[in-house]
């Protein structure tokens, strides 16, 4: 029988938890935390198109549960979806969605065909010639940790997750067979289903292309997975208040501090005290837009003892001053 030694809780931590595997890759995907900004369930039939509109610092996502369609996104040749598949533009980047190629030239945008809102953030649209039917879930979501900002950069600007069967991927389908099941004849509380499961469909497409994907071999989520960089990175994202140095860094890896430092810069694209540098002011931003601390609680979790320091390096990274985001949420919580 495996007996875990008594810990005394006046003693000090020392070093990891040795009861836990440290996962840099999976504490960043668990801060992949969804605000949803759109969601609609798309009743077409051929023919049709309907443009995408870009949108900053989101994530676009389809899902056909009928019929078919053709999507096309600059950076990526056009491709046809198919019930079963999920779809994902990383990027926010305009597209187009459409029954054929020549439907999709001048497609309006979505926003202005009419929408029957089922929920202030959900609703149904019905567009095209009358022929043959196609009905789509899409939805744009936003991912605002400075985790999510960092992976998102890395992404290609089309993941299509297919519909041939992977034993990686039969939780997937079965989860895309729940939302095509909730959108065939909306329910009371389906637009929450659906909503719901489709941020999850999202992480799973994420993770997905992150461990099967050879191009996530390299950068940042490279990066994650690396034995020696993995972790340093873990340690930076989760104690950003601490003083690290590229030693200190280094020596908590067990590599030397110049292998180290050559190793993280290739690997990231920057060096580590200008990469923890941009995490904390990244960290400090998503603090501040949640409404839950002060600016100089803030400086102080991300290392600063002093505030004007701390406000200076926050304008130079963000390009606003910190106290300019407290204000924008105090006036929004206001009644």
């Amino acid at each position: 029988m495996l007996v875990r030694p008594v810990k005394r809780y006046d003693e000090p931590m020392r070093g990891q938890d040795p009861w836990k595997t440290p996962d840099p890759l999976g504490e960043a995907l668990h801060f992949l935390r969804m605000t949803g900004a759109f969601y609609c369930r798309s009743e077409l039939s051929e023919p049709w198109g309907l443009g995408m509109p870009q949108m900053e610092d989101c994530l676009w996502f389809h899902v056909v549960t009928t019929g078919r369609c053709r999507l096309a996104v600059d950076g990526a040749p056009p491709r046809s979806l198919v019930p079963g598949e999920f779809a994902l533009v990383p990027h926010g980047l305009g597209h187009t969605l459409s029954s054929d190629a020549e439907s999709s030239v001048d497609a309006p945008i979505v926003y202005d065909i009419p929408h029957d809102y089922v929920s202030d953030r959900y609703a149904v649209i019905r567009h095209g010639g009358g022929g043959v039917s196609t009905t789509m879930v899409c939805g744009a979501v936003r991912l605002d940790h400075p985790s999510a900002v960092q992976l998102i950069r890395s992404l290609p600007p089309l993941i299509v997750v297919e519909s041939a069967p992977a034993p990686h991927l039969s939780w997937m389908h079965s989860t895309l067979g729940l939302v095509a099941d909730e959108a065939s004849a909306l329910r009371p509380g389906g637009e929450a289903v659906i909503t719901r499961l489709s941020d999850i469909l999202v992480i799973q497409a994420l993770r997905s292309w992150i461990e099967h994907d050879p191009a996530a071999e390299s950068g940042w989520p490279g990066a994650l997975r690396d034995p020696g960089v993995g972790p340093a990175l873990a340690l930076l994202h989760s104690d950003p208040e601490k003083q690290w140095t590229v030693a200190s860094l280094a020596t908590e890896v067990s590599m030397s501090r110049s292998a180290f430092s050559a190793r993280f810069t290739s690997m990231v694209g920057e060096s580590p005290m200008r990469y923890l540098a941009r995490w904390r002011m990244q960290t400090a931003h998503d603090m501040l837009r949640s409404g839950d601390v002060t600016v100089s609680e803030s400086a102080r979790r991300c290392g600063y003892e002093s505030e004007a320091a701390f406000a200076r390096a926050f304008k130079r990274t963000i390009g606003v001053p910190p106290g300019s985001v407290r204000k924008r949420v105090e006036l929004s919580m206001r009644p």
